[in-house]
């Protein structure tokens, strides 16, 4: 093999490779740089033999540690279930004012709360519970189906038209889908239910067509959103009187709804959650919406009344 010319300059042969007058040295890299390369290469050996490396089919190689981070995470969330678990029973076993009067119960039940609602509510309902047109705000004190921490757990234990037996079930017709009123009326009826609202300073209901309206609606719509228009929350009928609206609060919204009745579903929650995770998010929604109370219970008498002085010799029963 004929010698290969050497640089004049540095003394290095060249590679015999020319461009444009300007050659290329054939200068080897140093030997650091080769000893790192080396133990490079060697630590990938080690790697493959000891930890999971190689595809193979369905699987992979194992390797000789067993290493495996699906199983390592299990294990964590595992573990952290099983730490938390006491505090969870603490909370799911807690009263109201129990709670009210733990700090560190209040403290856990929020963060596990949120945490909850940011995996499996948020998507609906917004961050913060800021709500959507058809998904309910959270973060007001508007409550269709109650809003004490009670009435909020039940629902979203059963959920609304989730086809739990227990569940939250309305019905609102489509007056106007399924020719229950004629057009005409259901103007009246939208008319009248603005006139109703707070939301008539701003959309100026026509007078004449609510006056029509107000009889419709005390034959069609009365019996569950009230003669007023309050509402009735044990039939999941909201209030008209406020200028909140599910769907929607322009005048071809409110119209919309008569007309076609809609009504979403909320699934049950009871059985992918436990009590304890349950009573977490009823406390977070409650406490981020400035929820109400729960009723105070009414304890039970056990006084009787002194039965009345006998009269004519015949003794009188007490009355219990």
């Amino acid at each position: 093999m004929a010698d290969r010319e050497r640089d004049a300059v540095s003394g290095t042969e060249t590679t015999g490779h020319e461009w444009d007058g300007v050659k290329e040295l054939d200068t080897p890299p140093p030997r650091w740089w080769l000893y790192i390369f080396y133990a490079c290469i060697l630590a990938a050996i080690i790697y493959w033999v000891l930890m999971p490396a190689w595809p193979i089919g369905n699987g992979y190689t194992k390797g000789v540690l067993g290493f495996s981070d699906r199983n390592n995470v299990a294990a964590d969330v595992s573990n952290l279930r099983s730490a938390r678990a006491p505090m969870y029973e603490r909370l799911a076993a807690a009263s109201t004012a129990e709670i009210a009067a733990d700090p560190a119960l209040q403290e856990f039940a929020r963060a596990a709360g949120e945490s909850v609602f940011g995996d499996y509510c948020r998507t609906c309902h917004g961050a913060g519970g800021a709500g959507a047109p058809g998904y309910p705000v959270l973060a007001d004190d508007v409550w269709i189906w109650g809003g004490s921490l009670a009435d909020i757990e039940h629902t979203l234990r059963v959920g609304i038209r989730s086809g739990h037996p227990e569940a939250r079930n309305s019905m609102m017709p489509a007056f106007g889908r399924d020719g229950l009123l004629t057009p005409q009326q259901v103007g009246d009826v939208t008319e009248h239910v603005i006139s109703i609202s707070a939301a008539r300073t701003r959309l100026d209901p026509n007078g004449a067509s609510a006056a029509r309206g107000a009889t419709i609606y005390q034959e069609q719509c009365a019996a569950c959103h009230g003669p007023s228009g309050a509402g009735d929350r044990t039939l999941g009928a909201p209030s008209l009187n406020d200028d909140l609206w599910l769907y929607g609060g322009s005048r071809t919204e409110i119209r919309r709804q008569i007309e076609l009745g809609r009504g979403g579903v909320m699934p049950a929650w009871e059985s992918r959650f436990d009590a304890g995770t349950l009573r977490a998010l009823a406390y977070y929604v409650h406490e981020m919406g400035g929820g109400e109370p729960d009723a105070i219970p009414v304890p039970a008498t056990t006084e009787t009344i002194a039965p009345e002085p006998a009269q004519n010799g015949q003794a009188t029963a007490p009355l219990n």
